[in-house]
């Protein structure tokens, strides 16, 4: 809900590996074959990496020339380091996440097998342990993404370093950008929004009562009713976060709280939340909270469907333009000043590029998985250019549910990649360039200052930066 993070491919890749990790079974027999500062590789962990990459590989239709062995050696030495890095640091990492993980990958484990103890059984070992030994594994890669990001965290491009990283690139191979969509929107929520935000809040009083009589406890309704996904399974508790991390109405309410103290609804943006101060340290604040959302019956969802349907008809009649009706009934500030189009906020956030000359409406389609619009690619791609969808339920980029029509503008046809059209996707490229040289230039002097071994039978192995066999 607060806070982002960077994840570079290699460690999405180990993360999403780590409940196959965390369910091998470590035999006696398995072999140490590589060592990184403080932190040991096992030959099984190594084999299974390597089988990930390979299904990967073959998954997504492509090869590699490398030994998928020293591969997987040398992207879990390279994790090792940034783990160390990292300690030595004492980068941050956000538990709460990791705990979200876990839990999330257990309870499918539990599922899959259809009880604890059939789990237990399989793995041979309690279910503590296995909850443990995958938060040992989400933990180190955590900790190595966030050291990752921090060592990238200042690189920047100018416009100088785009068009030279442009003209670098022959001419055979540059990028092509797939095909992307320009649209419209005019959005609606529901006529009882005032209604149903009274209805919101009446539960949260409710709740609050509860707690403060002692009739429940403030984890155990959050567990059961919040609905901010990073915290409900923790009890909606949060790591210890700085004020200027959260959002206005609920740091300021924060600041005025005792420790114990259970707060009135607050509003924010997400949502209605009530929070508890658990405890404050110098500047950060330890608490937890339950986030609830207007809730609608179908009727009042339904109402905003006829109405966009009705204007939609207005607007294929010509007897109302698209802009103007945008402009006079749309509840989206956004795109209502500006005709209903939509603007790229996943591209723009990337680039901190939100001047009115920067503004992105170009959209592939991965980047309506981004920007959490799916419903409007999937209206969108049974539109002619012109042509103005039916009304459909949604929901916002903050949950909310609404109801909206979208009008296809325009297709731009997948094409070379180009300074004038492409701009902000070349120099996403460009940046990311950059920082892998510059991550690659900090890894080599951190290898030369970190303890290594590697097991003989992996030395004459393959390795992207030969400065890992000394």
């Amino acid at each position: 809900m607060l806070k982002k993070g960077m994840l570079g491919a290699a460690f999405a890749l180990l993360v999403a590996g780590a409940g196959a990790f965390a369910q091998k079974q470590q035999v006696m027999l398995d072999k140490v074959v590589a060592v990184v500062g403080s932190s040991s590789i096992l030959h099984s962990e190594v084999a299974e990496y390597a089988r990930q990459l390979t299904a990967q590989r073959r998954a997504e239709g492509y090869t590699s020339d490398r030994d998928p062995m020293n591969e997987a050696l040398e992207a879990l030495m390279t994790q090792k380091l940034l783990f160390n890095q990292a300690q030595i640091d004492s980068v941050k990492i956000n538990a709460g996440d990791i705990a979200t993980h876990v839990e999330q990958q257990i309870q499918n484990m539990i599922e899959t097998e259809g009880s604890i103890p059939k789990l237990e059984a399989k793995h041979h070992m309690a279910i503590f342990s296995i909850r443990e030994n995958m938060r040992q594994r989400y933990e180190e890669q955590s900790y190595a993404s966030s050291m990752q990001s921090e060592v990238v965290s200042k690189v920047s491009v100018i416009p100088g370093e785009v068009e030279h990283f442009y003209k670098s690139i022959d001419k055979d191979s540059l990028p092509t950008v797939a095909e992307q969509y320009v649209y419209a929107q005019i959005t609606r929520f529901p006529k009882s929004i005032t209604q149903a935000k009274q209805r919101t809040r009446e539960r949260l009083l409710d709740m609050r009562e509860r707690i403060i009589t002692g009739k429940a406890k403030f984890e155990n309704l959050a567990r059961m009713y919040s609905q901010d996904p990073g915290t409900m399974m923790r009890g909606g508790e949060m790591d210890p976060t700085e004020l200027n991390g959260l959002e206005a109405p609920f740091a300021d309410a924060l600041e005025n709280m005792k420790p114990g103290q259970i707060s009135e609804v607050v509003e924010t943006r997400y949502g209605q939340h009530i929070i508890q101060l658990l405890d404050k340290r110098g500047s950060l604040y330890h608490f937890r909270h339950i986030l609830l959302r207007p809730v609608y019956t179908m009727d009042e969802l339904n109402e905003g469907v006829v109405f966009l349907d009705s204007i939609a008809n207005q607007i294929r009649k010509d007897s109302l333009s698209f802009d103007k009706a945008a402009l006079q009934f749309s509840d989206d500030a956004t795109s209502k000043m500006n005709g209903g189009i939509v603007s790229n906020h996943d591209i723009l956030e990337r680039f901190n590029a939100f001047e009115a000359k920067l503004t992105v409406t170009k959209f592939l389609r991965e980047d309506f998985a981004h920007f959490g619009a799916l419903d409007d690619y999937n209206a969108l791609i049974r539109l002619k250019p012109g042509e103005i969808s039916p009304a459909f339920l949604t929901e916002d980029i903050m949950g909310n549910q609404l109801a909206k029509i979208v009008k296809l503008v325009e297709i731009i046809p997948t094409h070379v990649a180009s300074l004038n059209e492409d701009y902000l996707r070349l120099e996403e490229m460009a940046l990311n360039a950059k920082q892998e040289r510059v991550f690659k230039e900090w890894l080599t002097k951190k290898i030369d200052a970190m303890y290594v071994y590697i097991a003989p039978e992996f030395r004459d192995g393959e390795f992207e930066n030969k400065s890992w066999v000394k």
